[in-house]
């Protein structure tokens, strides 16, 4: 990958985080990470969260955009 390819990956990828960062700040990924699948644990003294779902999706979502991007 050439300098150029490179700067635009950089430059999407921090447009992509400014965006999720936007979401998460007013409220609007409030679902992401209480889907049925994502696992909580929780005792008096120990909480566990695995959120298995949630990085799927994740996962689904940055295969579809790379692909995208690599075209």
């Amino acid at each position: 990958m050439d300098s150029d390819g490179l700067g635009r990956v950089l430059i999407v990828a921090g447009v992509v985080a400014i965006v999720v960062g936007l979401l998460v700040r007013v409220g609007a990924l409030g679902w992401f990470g209480n889907l049925p699948g994502d696992i909580r644990i929780e005792s008096d003294r120990t909480r566990v969260f695995i959120p298995v779902t949630s990085m799927v999706i994740v996962s689904v979502v940055l295969s579809v955009l790379l692909s995208l991007l690599r075209r």
